[in-house]
């Protein structure tokens, strides 16, 4: 029997008010996301990912609104909850991983205070036992000698350990999904595998939901159950990950792929790229976004909206040659 969905997103549209003018940075936004699974989200930037996850976080910039679509959580609407309901949700439900640690801890405070204030402010526990689970958690995103680390500042850690400390922040009050937007961009290559591995692990043993946000699909075929692929604003494509790196049914995606260095590529350095540039959210062009960009497109692109056409169960392209390109 299928599992409801921990998180449904329906028609998510975020506009920006701007000096000249407002524009739309997401459009008509719409996933499920289940316990226990994972849902990769890639796109260049300026795609929308980040800003999707900062709308199902509520934490928009001033300049920002949610002007039409729904954000269902564990069964409640997030669009309708007061500040402090949702204040509540933010933390112990909903957690969030950065993608550039150093920006996201407090330079000025040690590893340990940072730990111990969620845990002192959300579940309430007192300043011993929030040490206590403090030492547990950095233990847990296997950092050694943790009751040493908790003295220590951010800049006295590597890269890698301070994204773990972000881990362990982001677990801290037993969240049931996690929202990881470019956890390994920073990092190197040995150590993005050891987070990947890290999150993989934790998200088995708490059974959580990971929404990952990267523009990597490397890391989202090593880790992701299901993927959306999105373009200016809009998603382009949604499928398991095996159906998607299988048989792509958007232009985008097959770009997307074709530029990914393969091991037994005899010339490398001569990857195919994506010819063109992602158009401004204050000049899109009508009809489908990617358009100017495609090898496939025909007259009716530039005219029509692409609805999503179904390539198999679970696998959808907004595209009007779908068929053809899959």
């Amino acid at each position: 029997m299928t599992q409801p969905p921990l998180l449904s997103v329906r028609d998510l549209t975020v506009a920006f008010d701007t000096r000249r003018g407002s524009f739309d940075a997401i459009s008509g936004v719409s996933f499920d996301l289940r316990p226990g699974r994972t849902l990769g989200v890639v796109g260049e930037s300026g795609s929308g990912k980040s800003v999707t996850a900062a709308a199902l976080m509520r934490l928009l910039p001033e300049t920002a609104r949610v002007s039409a679509g729904e954000i269902h959580f564990s069964g409640r609407n997030l669009g309708a909850m007061t500040e402090r309901q949702m204040l509540a949700v933010r933390g112990r439900e909903i957690a969030m991983v950065f993608q550039d640690p150093m920006a996201s801890l407090n330079p000025i405070l040690t590893i340990g205070h940072q730990v111990k204030e969620p845990l002192m402010l959300q579940l309430g526990l007192g300043r011993q036992a929030a040490r206590a689970r403090a030492e547990e958690l950095l233990a847990l995103v296997r950092i050694p000698s943790p009751g040493q680390i908790m003295r220590a500042y951010p800049h006295e850690l590597s890269g890698g350990m301070r994204q773990r400390v972000m881990i362990a922040l982001a677990l801290s009050c037993g969240p049931k999904l996690l929202i990881a937007d470019e956890p390994t961009t920073a990092l190197d290559v040995t150590t993005q595998a050891q987070i990947l591995e890290l999150l993989r692990d934790l998200q088995r043993r708490l059974y959580m939901a990971v929404l990952l946000i990267t523009h990597d699909l490397g890391v989202v075929a090593e880790f992701a159950d299901d993927v959306m692929v999105m373009y200016a604003g809009r998603v382009v494509e949604r499928a398991s990950v095996a159906a998607l790196f299988a048989r792509p049914g958007h232009p985008y995606t097959e770009g997307l792929l074709r530029s990914m260095p393969l091991l037994e590529d005899d010339d490398p350095e001569t990857l195919p790229a994506i010819e063109g540039n992602v158009a401004s959210p204050f000049a899109r062009p009508a009809g489908c976004a990617f358009h100017p960009r495609c090898p496939y497109a025909w007259e009716d692109c530039s005219r029509l909206l692409p609805p999503f056409a179904t390539l198999s169960e679970g696998h959808d392209s907004a595209c009007l040659r779908a068929a053809s390109v899959a």
